[in-house]
């Protein structure tokens, strides 16, 4: 398994993507996730992948090869495409070329067809794009309705962070730093994901890579990210009341008195007959 964030904010993208591939209890290892494509000056994507680690390497083998109508009508490929919306029909149709070959005698192995990409960058002449593209080879875009994320992978343990933190006006640093308390709540929880991570930070309109790190376990500012974020939960949790109780009622207002409302409707209970 693994997890990968991305998000586009008003002032950059940021790409984090951890390392591990499981082919089983006895047989993990690692692979990177993330894949740079950059013409300095020209365009900067960024693909990040989750899924059948074969399926994906596959798709990114042909991503060099595919090529498609473009917007203007010309022949574009991933270095030649006009706008990151033609990137993205080109990820997809790669990805439907691997579906199309391989699927059929995957499924005669009971295996799963199971891919999913994002891809993002920026192309000179136009802004910051950010699109997931899914199994089927579709895709959606970041920001058409309030969402500046994706995540693709095991997502569910680092989401709720990044729901509370980070919008659109967001700075990159603070991005950065909040796609790595939610890789590192991922990391707790589940075992599938591990380092080493890699982190891309691109400042809008620089068509350049010059913020890349690659984290493993002697980091200092992740390990500081690790030991911090339990204790100030910790501390947080500690700091808030807890409930009190009165009769069947639950008191959800510290040291107060039931509502007209609570009283007026208690909690059902069942209760054991006589004898």
């Amino acid at each position: 398994m693994t997890y990968c964030v991305a998000m586009r904010l008003n002032a950059g993208l940021v790409f984090l993507s951890d390392s591990r591939t499981n082919a089983g209890m006895d047989q993990i290892s690692t692979f990177r996730k993330m894949s740079v494509y950059e013409k300095e000056g020209e365009r900067v994507l960024v693909l990040l992948s989750a899924g059948n680690l074969a399926i994906t390497q596959a798709v990114k083998q042909l991503l060099g090869n595919v090529t498609i109508e473009g917007s203007d009508g010309e022949p574009a490929t991933i270095w030649t495409a006009k706008s990151l919306f033609d990137v993205a029909r080109i990820v997809g149709s790669a990805v439907r070329t691997v579906y199309s070959r391989d699927a059929e005698a995957l499924k005669k192995h009971g295996i799963e067809f199971n891919c999913s990409l994002i891809i993002g960058g920026q192309i000179r002449g136009e802004t910051m794009r950010l699109f997931n593209v899914y199994a089927a080879g579709n895709f959606v875009e970041a920001g058409l309705d309030g969402v500046c994320y994706f995540q693709i992978g095991e997502s569910k343990y680092g989401k709720p962070v990044i729901d509370r933190v980070v919008t659109p006006n967001t700075p990159l640093q603070e991005a950065a730093k909040c796609a790595l308390i939610s890789m590192d709540s991922t990391l707790k929880s589940n075992l599938s994901v591990g380092l080493p991570l890699d982190l891309l930070v691109y400042e809008g309109d620089t068509l350049r890579v010059d913020k890349v790190i690659n984290i493993d376990e002697s980091n200092a500012y992740f390990r500081m990210i690790r030991s911090t974020w339990g204790q100030r939960l910790r501390q947080v949790f500690d700091s808030i009341p807890e409930p009190t109780w009165l009769g069947d009622q639950s008191d959800l207002g510290a040291n107060s008195a039931p509502t007209q409302a609570q009283a007026m409707n208690p909690l059902s209970k069942i209760t054991a007959p006589n004898g």
